[in-house]
């Protein structure tokens, strides 16, 4: 036997079926997890723990007619299987309570149905920490996948513990609720709504305070008046909180309202007796101005999908006869592990409407508009037509053959919808349905062209990088370089115009020069020549970045980044680029003084890097190692005169650099 039908025997026999910490300790100690490590995954007192436990072991034992114990319990029943009685036992269980509990999937599982499908610990864990003075629950989960569900359990544990509950549904708000951002009369809503469903008279005018604020009238309202006049703790239930997210003004206020409230309850004993739970959807991205997430506090709770055995326990609480695995896997190829999906298929299984027992039929029928998920998939096709740039992305995710790299709002979007998994920073289809059904439906056209239009688009811009980045060196090339500089040199001497002499701005050039690098080349070779080029290009970055902080052109990120347009130039303060073969330019915005001792250190940086060089028969090299030439350009640019005026002076300073033995720098 397995353990799912280990506890499915059980549920049919104990007259009161299995409450969740008894399941919880029988798949526990059937991985043979210790009673402690039980009590702490479950919150729970250990001697509880072991209590549960011990009647279990009794039943059981009465039950197999043989001594079951922790320490044999595997053991003992692994090895086993169903016999008939025992199957038909589950059998007519699972024919009973879905005869009595068979209803529709939609909306949330109610308390007392035998299909919501518990997924330890999650519930022991959740329950455990509303018992928690100030304690928190943060529920992570893309739509329909089981939030609400969860909880409704959560709420009638705390009803049992004689706690106040209220819930607030943040899909049922008017809109007028959030007009013009409006975060008092969202406020005043929130309380209002909070009073009416505890009983209590709606009071506002008592705490609000117009020169407070509305968030301190808030707080004051529920510190003063909601917390104090109850007896016992309130759990307070806020579902679908994301939507609130969509008003970013009242988010950001909200948000933060409630992590206050959290964190006070650290220090003061009245906000003690609030215990939050929040439902939300997967992976939501906060306001930018909201510094801590408010998803950050408490338990964080991430609802999984269903496993096969799961989807196979759920199976056969309908009635089906899915005791091999394998209608559980063709099931589970198409619609994954979702639970509403799985639930849907399941109710039509065993339902009248032509369908009963054929799985084959389902699942040939399944993407297409007649089959039994149409409903909840078009859904999907008019959100989606009404956001063609969310239904492009998708339809790029659902044609690709690999993971697709997506904008990360867009990625979130999909994921909060429960379209897409989301790994690392790469998406894919949740399941097999989503790529059939959305393939046929957003292939119209529109939306493929969308998509061709944004990979050419991409692509375009991978070859406007490569024509303007050296491979090599990953600096700007020297196509790049004359673009940069005859754009700079414009600008400059359009704003030089309204100058007067001592407030015009110059331009400066920097041109280095590999000194007797071609006989370097020569003597160690292609490869080592590379490397060599590589090596300087990395050391005039780094020592560039250490002066102008970074703010320079140089590599592919950069390119990428300012590739568009007039070439994106953005006015930063240094462009780096390989001029030629051996030799490197630099474009300043500053004057002669500034290049020039940002070209000593240039030079002494290259020398540093101490590259041997050993050139048998040459005498007179400046040095043992690599140098560089340097010639150094300054001018002013008006209308007046072309760019290439300082690359003329530039490459003269150099060429009298090398003259004068190399290994220095000269201004022209």
């Amino acid at each position: 036997m397995t353990i799912e039908e280990v506890i499915l025997l059980l549920k049919a026999s104990l007259p009161n079926t299995l409450t969740p910490l008894q399941e919880l300790v029988l798949r526990s100690s059937w991985e043979g997890k210790t009673y402690t490590n039980i009590a702490l995954e479950a919150h729970y007192g250990e001697e509880r723990v072991r209590k549960v436990a011990s009647s279990l072991w009794q039943f059981m034992s009465d039950f197999w007619q043989e001594p079951i114990q922790k320490s044999n319990f595997r053991y003992v029943l692994e090895s086993r299987s169903l016999n008939r009685r025992q199957y038909q036992l589950i059998k007519e269980f699972n024919q009973a309570t879905s005869t009595v509990s068979l209803e529709f999937p939609s909306g949330p599982v109610s308390k007392d149905s035998n299909f919501y499908v518990c997924r330890p610990p999650i519930e022991e864990l959740a329950c455990s920490e509303i018992t928690e003075l100030g304690g928190a629950v943060c529920i992570k989960s893309p739509r329909k996948t089981g939030k609400s569900s969860l909880l409704l359990r959560i709420l009638a544990h705390g009803n049992n513990l004689g706690y106040r509950t209220v819930s607030l549904d943040f899909q049922q708000v008017d809109i007028s609720i959030f007009t013009n951002a409006n975060t008092d009369k969202f406020l005043r809503w929130f309380c209002a709504n909070v009073s009416r469903e505890l009983g209590l008279e709606a009071k506002l005018n008592d705490y609000w305070d117009e020169d407070m604020g509305s968030k301190v009238s808030c707080l004051i309202y529920f510190q003063d008046y909601l917390l104090t006049s109850l007896a016992n703790p309130l759990v307070l239930a806020l579902n679908e909180i994301d939507v609130v997210l969509e008003h970013p003004e009242i988010a950001r206020d909200f948000l933060t309202l409630l992590r206050s409230w959290y964190e006070q309850a650290k220090y003061l004993e009245i906000w003690q007796k609030l215990r939050l739970v929040m439902t939300y959807s997967s992976e939501m991205l906060v306001p930018s101005r909201v510094t801590h997430s408010p998803f950050s506090i408490g338990l964080p709770i991430k609802l999984l999908p269903f496993s096969q055995a799961q989807v196979e326990d759920l199976a056969q609480r309908h009635g089906l006869d899915w005791h091999d695995g394998d209608e559980a896997d063709r099931l589970m190829a198409m619609v994954g592990g979702h639970p509403y999906l799985i639930r849907l298929a399941l109710y039509y299984l065993v339902s009248k409407g032509g369908l009963e027992g054929n799985l084959e039929q389902l699942l040939q029928q399944a993407p297409t508009e007649s089959g039994v998920f149409n409903e909840y998939l078009r859904e999907y096709v008019v959100l989606l037509r009404g956001e063609p740039e969310l239904a492009a992305a998708f339809y790029e995710v659902i044609t690709a053959d690999t993971p697709v790299k997506l904008e990360i709002p867009i990625a979130h979007r999909l994921q909060s919808l429960g379209l897409v998994n989301l790994e690392a920073d790469y998406v894919h289809p949740a399941c097999e349905l989503f790529r059939l059904y959305f393939h046929e439906q957003l292939n119209s056209g529109e939306y493929a062209s969308h998509a061709r239009m944004e990979e050419l688009q991409r692509e375009n811009q991978r070859l406007r990088v490569r024509t303007t980045l050296d491979e090599l060196t990953q600096l700007a090339n020297r196509r790049y370089f004359n673009t940069y500089l005859q754009i700079e040199w414009q600008r400059y001497a359009r704003e030089n115009v309204a100058r007067s002499s001592e407030e015009q701005i110059p331009i400066s050039l920097i041109l280095c020069d590999i000194d007797y690098f071609k006989i370097y080349n020569k003597t160690y070779g292609d490869i080592a020549g590379d490397d060599c080029l590589r090596k300087i290009a990395k050391t005039i970055q780094k020592c560039l970045n250490q002066r102008f902080g970074g703010s320079f052109y140089a590599a592919k990120g950069n390119l990428d980044a300012s590739s568009s347009g007039s070439m994106g130039m953005e006015h930063q303060s240094v462009l780096i680029a390989r001029y030629s073969g051996e030799q490197f330019g630099i474009i300043v915005h500053g004057d002669a003084s500034v290049a020039v001792n940002t070209a000593e250190s240039l030079r002494e940086a290259v020398k540093e890097l101490a590259i041997l060089c050993d050139y048998p028969g040459i005498g007179g090299l400046p040095a043992t190692v690599l140098t560089i030439s340097i010639g150094v350009a300054s001018v002013i640019p008006d209308t007046d005169t072309e760019p290439e005026a300082i690359t003329i002076a530039a490459e003269k300073a150099l060429n009298l650099a090398k003259r004068r033995g190399r290994d220095r720098v000269v201004l022209g």
